[in-house]
């Protein structure tokens, strides 16, 4: 959903950012708290790592998954938790449903790369019937949760701009506050979503971190004693425990509403 930043991977995607969905998923539907039997959207789903959490614990009735990556829904077709979910690309905007075709949507680490978040709520607003649940998680990069936050750090400590989503200031409660209430949704509440991640060791961790769509790109142009500053630049900031393994901690801003 930006032309900056592009995920047609669904494997490296996986590593990178899958299972950090996964883990503040899971706390975001047990606040939530969705009862069984929902109609649900999945806007800018993904490689379906958040649509196959969907059908594990929600036990929908139906789930579409949108996304614009061709890639994407390929990778999230084949996820055997995913299956009996149907996925199709889409414009999040531009949402290819009447209205009231669902109980729910959600939109899971993708407000941030929505052109016009506020027009990607209204349509969720459109497309889920009076009284449907509208809720959303994403990243709050304003404070630093973003999961790759250390090589964001190291990068701008040597004047390389990083690559972020075109709309990363609506990652934050008063802000996602302001976009569900300005649709017009009701209820609306927010909260913050803390998750640690560990990985075998700090290669693990720059492994995983280094191969999505984003920062790939990036640490590939960097001249060769460069890119060896920035990776022990962020090597210093993850001391490793005992046994070698790394763990960070990564925060996002959710939230909440009805349809009237």
């Amino acid at each position: 959903m930006s032309g900056q930043i592009r995920f047609d991977d669904g494997a490296a995607y996986e590593r990178a950012m899958g299972l950090w969905s996964r883990l503040a998923g899971q706390d975001f539907l047990d606040w939530v708290a969705p009862p069984a039997g929902l109609r649900w959207i999945d806007v800018g789903c993904g490689n379906g790592a958040f649509t196959e959490l969907l059908m594990e614990r929600c036990a929908p009735a139906a789930v579409e998954g949108i996304d614009p990556s061709p890639a994407q829904i390929d990778y999230a077709s084949t996820r055997p938790g995913a299956r009996g979910a149907t996925f199709r690309q889409g414009d999040a905007m531009a949402l290819p449903f009447p209205d009231d075709s669902f109980d729910a949507a959600t939109m899971a680490l993708v407000i941030f790369f929505v052109p016009d978040p506020a027009k990607g709520v209204a349509e969720m607003a459109r497309v889920v019937r009076s009284g449907g649940i509208i809720s959303a998680y994403v990243w709050n990069f304003a404070t630093g949760g973003f999961p790759f936050g250390p090589i964001h750090d190291a990068l701008q400590a040597v004047g390389i701009a990083p690559p972020r989503p075109p709309n990363a200031a609506v990652a934050q409660e008063d802000a996602l506050r302001a976009v569900w209430s300005g649709a017009g949704l009701e209820k609306v509440a927010t909260r913050t979503i803390t998750v640690r991640r560990s990985f075998a060791d700090f290669d693990d961790y720059w492994t995983a971190c280094t191969n999505s769509g984003a920062l790939k790109p990036t640490l590939a142009a960097l001249p060769p004693d460069t890119l060896a500053g920035v990776k022990d630049a962020v090597r210093a900031r993850l001391a490793p425990e005992a046994d070698g393994r790394v763990t960070h901690t990564a925060w996002a801003a959710a939230v909440t509403g009805r349809v009237p």
